[in-house]
Formats: C-alpha cells, sequence, structure tokens
C-alpha cells in the first residue's frame, strides 16, 4: 500500500503551476536566519553624482549615469544654423519682390540672390568643416532618402545654393539665359522656406530630451527668426527708400512670429521641469533670455515712430543678436540636456519622445505610459 504524501513535498508540475512573485527565490528557504539576519546598515554610501534630498526623494536613474552621449558637434553647427536660415528666408524675400515689387525693386531682387548665393556656399563650408573632409559632405548627396532629415537638408542645401548660383549669373541677362535665371530663382526661393527650418527638425529628430520636447514648434520658431535676421541683415545693407518700407514689414513680421514661437517653445519645453532647466540655467539660459531680451528690444525700437538712422541699426543689431544667441542657446541647452539622465528618464515617463510622435497611448507591456512610477528609498 502506497504511503500518503509529504505535505511539505512538492512535485515538478506544482512547482511549476504554482505562482511566483517575480523573484526566483523560494519562500520557504529565503528566510534571513542565523547571525548575519542581525546586521543593520545605518548610513548608505553616497554615489558619486547622485544628491537625494532629505524631503523629497529623487526618481530612479541608472546611478546618476547620464543615458545619452552628448553631441560632439562644434560651433560651427549652431553658426550654420544661424546662417542657413538667414539665407532661405533672403531667397524667399527675393522671389516675393520679383513678383510683385516692379521695377523700382529689382535692385532688391538682385541683392537677394547675392545674399542668399553667399548664405548657402558658407553654410556649405560650415558643414564641411564640422565634418572633416569635402568627401563627407559629398558623400550624403549619394543618396536621398525621404524618412532622414539630415539626407533632405543636404540635398535642400545644395539645391538651394546650385538654384542661386545660376540665378545670379543668368537673372540679369535677356531672352532664354534670363529665363533659366529667374527660374532658378523662384527653385531656389521654394527651397529657401524648408532651408530656414529644416535644421531644428534634424536637431528634434535625435534622442536629446530638450530638443525632442520641442518637435511641434522649434522648427516655426527657427523660421519666423530667420525671417526676421534675414529683414533686419538687408536693412542693415545700403538700400534705397522706397526698399526700406518692404524691408521694415518682412522684419517686423518675423520679429512677431519670433516672440510668439519662443513662447510656444518654452511652454513645450515646461511640459517636463527637468527637461526646461537648460533653458533657466546657467550658459544656455543665460543665452536664451538675452536672446528674448534683444528680441524685445530690437521690435520696441523698430516700433517707436520716430524711426532714426541710428536706432534702425541698433535694433536690427539686436535683432541679429537675438537670431544667434538663440541657436547657440538651443545648441549648448541640448548638450546639457543629454548629460542629465533625469530629463531623459522624466521625459519618458511623461510619454514624450517617440511615443509622442507615433501617438502612442500605452507601452509595450500594455501600461499606459503616464503613470507614477515608485520611488525606491
Amino acid at each position: 500500500m502506497s504511503q500518503p504524501m509529504d505535505t511539505h513535498q512538492e512535485t515538478l508540475l506544482d512547482q511549476l503551476q504554482r505562482r511566483r512573485d517575480g523573484r526566483d527565490v523560494d519562500p520557504v528557504l529565503g528566510v534571513l536566519t542565523g547571525e548575519g539576519a542581525q546586521q543593520r546598515v545605518k548610513a548608505l554610501e553616497p554615489v558619486p553624482g547622485i544628491h537625494p534630498s532629505p524631503t523629497v526623494p529623487e526618481p530612479p536613474s541608472y546611478y546618476g549615469l547620464p543615458v545619452l552621449k552628448e553631441p560632439v558637434w562644434i560651433a560651427a553647427v549652431p553658426t550654420y544654423l544661424y546662417v542657413g536660415g538667414v539665407a532661405g528666408a533672403t531667397s524667399v524675400l527675393g522671389l516675393a519682390v520679383e513678383l510683385t515689387g516692379g521695377r523700382h525693386l529689382q535692385r532688391l531682387a538682385r541683392r537677394c540672390v547675392w545674399v542668399g548665393t553667399v548664405g548657402d556656399m558658407v553654410s556649405a563650408a560650415l558643414l564641411i568643416y564640422d565634418l572633416g573632409r569635402p568627401e563627407r559632405f559629398l558623400n550624403m548627396l549619394r543618396v536621398f532618402r525621404p524618412t532622414s532629415p539630415m539626407s533632405i537638408g543636404s540635398w535642400v542645401l545644395a539645391g538651394s545654393g546650385g538654384l542661386n548660383t545660376l540665378a545670379l549669373v543668368l537673372g540679369h541677362r535677356r531672352g532664354v539665359p534670363g529665363a533659366v535665371g529667374r527660374v532658378a530663382g523662384a527653385g531656389a526661393a521654394l527651397l529657401g522656406m524648408p532651408l530656414s527650418g529644416y535644421t531644428a527638425v534634424l536637431l528634434t529628430n535625435t534622442a536629446v530630451p530638450l530638443w525632442q520636447s520641442m518637435h511641434r514648434t522649434l522648427p516655426l520658431f527657427f523660421m519666423a527668426s530667420a525671417t526676421a535676421a534675414a529683414g533686419s541683415l538687408l536693412s542693415l545693407l545700403p538700400h534705397t527708400h522706397r526698399e526700406a518700407p518692404v524691408l521694415r514689414a518682412y522684419r517686423l513680421a518675423g520679429k512677431v512670429a519670433e516672440l510668439a514661437m519662443g513662447l510656444a517653445v518654452e511652454r513645450d519645453a515646461a511640459r517636463v521641469p527637468e527637461v526646461a532647466r537648460p533653458l533657466r540655467e546657467g550658459f544656455p539660459g543665460a543665452l536664451w533670455k538675452a536672446s528674448k531680451v534683444c528680441a524685445v528690444a530690437g521690435l520696441v525700437l523698430d516700433l517707436l515712430p520716430r524711426r532714426t538712422r541710428g536706432k534702425a541699426v541698433v535694433a536690427n543689431a539686436l535683432t541679429t543678436a537675438s537670431a544667434v544667441a538663440a541657436r547657440f542657446a538651443v545648441f549648448h541647452g541640448g548638450r546639457v540636456s543629454s548629460r542629465n539622465p533625469q530629463a531623459t528618464f522624466q521625459g519618458q515617463r511623461h510619454g514624450l519622445g517617440a511615443a509622442e510622435v507615433l501617438n502612442h497611448k500605452v507601452a509595450s507591456d500594455g501600461r499606459p505610459l503616464r503613470f507614477p512610477l515608485p520611488v525606491v528609498h
């Protein structure tokens, strides 16, 4: 006659079917007994880089280490963000003047072609300087990938430079060459619109938390800032009294839009306070504040009733400084943001990044993207 089974023994099938709590520890054997069970830790050893608050614990991260690698771009990149944007916005103004200005604005249209051509050449030189070798820029033109902002931007810059050069050489001639030059100028203007804003799309398609959080508003901010900067640069160059109202209207429209989109950029970044910190603190924060001050001061001076030559020069110089400072602020703010692990983790916990772009509501495990995570003390 068989012996009854001991209640403390389990078959292999029972062990496989038993509900577990996620730990590979037998709850019967995993008991703290013996001499070592009486040990207590009085104070945890501090981890370098982590300074937890005694009242508000820091959200969990991986030992306070950065999650992302800091961008290795040099100062030539934010300089290109300004130069390329001005070149593109200038080409757009040149086409508008060519179509609606008449003969008395032909010189302004010609000047826009000159500025656009020089800006495209300087932009290409800045990119080549950042890449290190000219063939690296040419290699980006070997394929055209619509899903890659870098591929599209390379082709836009190359096409804008080529068409602007063709318009500069043939645009003032008569007959068929002149018609070809005018068509080339129109094509350069059409490429100028994405040229003034595609760099922001390139930044926001990275994993850098600050840049990623601005993906809806930063391209529009760059385009508005480029419009204001282009109008201010052309106003600083010699121009006639008939050209002055056109330039003033163009730069004023850009200045107003720049201030409005700047507020929208700050609002997008502020959805996660840790992500927006670079725009409020340190060197990037100082640049961002200086950019806003210069933009407001340039707009106010431009709107004053009595406009003198000196006042106009100061207003246009302030607008130019605002555009340059804004791009360097966004550039350096992104670098600081990539070194902050909390910016990465907290942005992801708020459902930003790729989840926001793809409109995902839940994570791969079925949990909602916006949920409070427990903090381990």
